[in-house]
């Protein structure tokens, strides 16, 4: 299992198909059969920038693209939203496709917004992405609320009673804690990693791990090369000019068209590293964040949540073929085949379990 792609923005401003293998790009069914993948969480994203009725009216067009693909390639995908779902689609021979909401600014301040996306097979929403909105901080920007804002609580507790994940990928350290305090479920983080292995903000610090661990959350290591190799962190914030340049390419290239910039974001990198001006990132810096987090707290609270069409991929892991490189690496380190399961998606599972647990045990108290 994979809980993070950004494979949506392809759909939803390309039109892309999923059936085909692509020479671009990390996702289509091909890919997801050979890196034996059985359930997949695509991103419905839009950037914090755009808010208000805008930003919920493209939220469900592109549920509606993802929709798009699961009729055109029914004898392949079937949509998921329960661990029952995911195991059907298996028998059946199928990949589970699952939705996540990355984003609390798309629900537009309106419990009734996050009902609706419920309805139509949201599974997971991320508080944040890359900047604060209305009643939740985010990592990567100045704090307002002090984590999160009273109506944020109101938020949480409603995902609970719905049965939606709460995914603390993108949120700050303050928005972090309270949300495990206020959550009656367990969290996720979908895509994320290890702060102590690269002191990115958008990574987890041992104790946050630990804390997310104890209440019974996972931790799904993405395979971004800026959040697993401090070297290459180090190396874009010591060049700021080198950042702006990208940024100026990517509008000139590609508009607001953000599949295009997210696609050439990742080509334009890769040219950089082949010039020298940033270091090449080994796809088994992956296996050391794995493994740090299950030093700190098991096999039961770690997984794998790639990010793939959304980041810059390590090398050797470009794509979601290579899933199967992973497994080879963590039976060569010695682990199980019991552990292995677990990080390769029974954590996910059982995570997704324990939520609706929760929902069922909250309704019976009633």
């Amino acid at each position: 299992m994979d809980t993070h792609v950004d494979t949506t923005q392809r759909l939803f401003f390309d039109g892309f198909d999923l059936g085909a293998r692509a020479s671009r790009g990390c996702v289509d069914i091909p890919r997801l059969r050979e890196g034996g993948i059985g359930a997949v969480f695509f991103a419905v994203w839009v950037p914090g920038t755009i808010t208000g009725a805008v930003a919920v009216a493209s939220g469900f067009r592109q549920i509606a693209a993802i929709r798009r693909q699961l009729d055109l390639h029914a004898a392949d995908l079937a949509l998921a939203r329960t661990t029952l779902d995911i195991h059907a689609a298996r028998r059946a021979g199928k990949i589970a496709l699952l939705m996540g909401l990355e984003g609390g600014h798309m629900i537009n301040c309106d419990l009734n917004v996050l009902r609706q996306y419920a309805d139509v097979g949201i599974r997971y929403m991320t508080l944040t992405h890359s900047l604060n909105h209305e009643w939740c901080d985010s990592a990567t920007d100045a704090p307002v609320h002090g984590g999160l804002s009273e109506f944020g609580r109101e938020v949480l507790l409603e995902m609970n009673r719905l049965g939606l994940i709460v995914d603390v990928s993108h949120i700050s350290d303050e928005a972090f804690y309270q949300t495990l305090a206020t959550s009656a479920a367990p969290v996720i983080a979908s895509h994320s990693a290890c702060r102590a292995l690269c002191d990115s903000p958008r990574n987890l610090t041992d104790d946050m791990i630990r804390a997310l661990a104890a209440h019974g959350g996972v931790l799904q290591i993405t395979f971004h090369t800026g959040f697993i190799s401090q070297k290459f962190r180090d190396a874009m914030l010591t060049q700021p000019q080198m950042q702006n340049e990208i940024e100026q390419a990517l509008k000139a290239k590609c508009g607001e068209n953000q599949a295009c910039q997210l696609l050439e974001h990742e080509k334009l990198t890769r040219g950089l590293v082949h010039s020298g001006k940033l270091p090449r990132v080994p796809w088994t810096e992956i296996i050391s964040h794995i493994h740090h987090a299950v030093q700190l707290v098991g096999p039961d609270h770690v997984g794998l949540g790639s990010d793939f069409d959304g980041a810059n991929m390590p090398w050797g892991l470009e794509d979601a073929s290579r899933f199967p490189q992973i497994t080879e690496a963590l039976l060569q380190k010695g682990y199980s085949d019991g552990d292995i399961h677990k990080i390769l998606g029974g954590s996910a599972l059982r995570l997704m379990q324990d939520v609706d647990a929760a929902v069922k045990i909250s309704k019976g108290r009633r």
